[in-house]
């Protein structure tokens, strides 16, 4: 007969999950992790597909993107914040320029972004230095003409002829995942893309639930998984500890997201008036970590890297920093972080799905 598991237990359970965590990193950041190698037949950047920034190295620990052959900084470009505003492209070209400057490697954008503002930024950097960038985008549709269709958009809004990866963007519910999968759904357009060379990866996003995701992965071999995490993921519908070990089982390349939660996990941030933010974001209080150590907490995760959207050139080089000097968090170290995020719950997973009335 099955016995509940014992709070004891599951505390152990947690912290055991955290260590070998730690341990998976330092052996990923060495480059000796699981699925290191790629596949048959698989680009790799000695076959002239895959692209290479010469500096990442020198910058920062790098990562095996799974089974891709690609090897990521720890820290990635999210192409929000400031690159996905409209009529900001001066300032969107620098930070982009600076990041790859700066050694980073990894460029995370998406069709919807701005209204298509963050591709074009992307796209005006793309046109000069495409070799030097992993370059993903996603698609919101969920049927084969629709995502064929965005693909064709965002290649010309990025200047490019192909993609590394592209994303079905923010999967939520397995009424999705039935349309994704259907005779005319998504993932034939991804297929089809995939053999013609257009995009050389395909992989799914989410920060809604995690079940969901970890129902799509066993459906199919997507090459690469986005997911939101962060110090309070563990409180509600934990990423971390219902999808992120069966995305390892299958030598996924794993990206995290929503580290900061667009500043709401952090002390510095400073909420607006309330009737200013949307109703799903409001919230009174700042928040309880640092910017270093919200970072460092995701980057000791057993992950590929972490992509982060910056307001400006200086936020980005102060990301970069933390990254240069990165060593993995301890078990305990990253048990307080997650007990100091525990008043700010509901902000730093606005994301999540919320029951009504929780």
């Amino acid at each position: 007969m099955n016995k509940e598991t014992s709070g004891s237990d599951r505390a152990m359970s947690r912290r055991q999950f955290i260590g070998a965590g730690v341990a998976t990193t330092v052996a990923l950041t060495a480059g000796r992790a699981v699925g290191a190698e790629p596949s048959a037949g698989e680009p790799t950047r000695d076959s002239g597909l895959l692209p290479y920034n010469p500096r990442t190295h020198r910058a920062m620990p790098t990562r095996n993107l799974g089974r891709t052959g690609f090897r990521t900084g720890i820290f990635s470009l999210g192409c929000q914040a400031a690159i996905e505003k409209k009529g900001n492209a001066d300032q969107a070209v620098e930070i982009i320029h600076r990041a790859l400057d700066l050694g980073v490697n990894y460029l995370d954008t998406s069709h919807v972004y701005g209204g298509g503002a963050s591709e074009t930024h992307v796209g005006l950097v793309m046109r000069e230095r495409r070799k030097e960038a992993f370059l993903a985008t996603k698609t919101g549709r969920r049927d084969r003409e629709g995502a064929l269709e965005e693909f064709a958009i965002s290649l010309e809004r990025l200047q490019t002829d192909h993609v590394d990866l592209y994303q079905l963007h923010n999967v939520q519910t397995m009424e999705q995942l039935d349309q994704i999968f259907a005779p005319d759904g998504a993932i034939h357009a991804f297929e089809q893309l995939k053999k013609e060379g257009r995009t050389l990866f395909v992989g799914i996003t989410g920060h809604f639930e995690p079940n969901v995701l970890r129902e799509a992965i066993n459906r199919y071999p997507f090459d690469c998984i986005l997911m939101a995490m962060n110090a309070a993921d563990r409180h509600y519908l934990s990423f971390i500890e219902h999808l992120l070990p069966f995305a390892l089982e299958k030598e996924m390349g794993i990206i995290g997201m929503k580290v900061a939660t667009r500043g709401r996990v952090l002390s510095e941030w400073v909420p607006g008036p309330l009737e200013d933010q949307p109703e799903r974001m409001r919230t009174a209080r700042p928040g309880t970590l640092t910017m270093e150590e919200a970072l460092r907490y995701n980057m000791s995760l057993p992950v590929s890297t972490n992509i982060v959207g910056v307001d400006n050139v200086e936020q980005l080089e102060e990301n970069l920093a933390t990254a240069s000097g990165f060593t993995p968090l301890s078990p305990g170290e990253m048990a307080a972080l997650e007990e100091r995020t525990l008043p700010i719950v509901r902000q730093a997973l606005y994301f999540r799905r919320w029951e009504l009335g929780a």
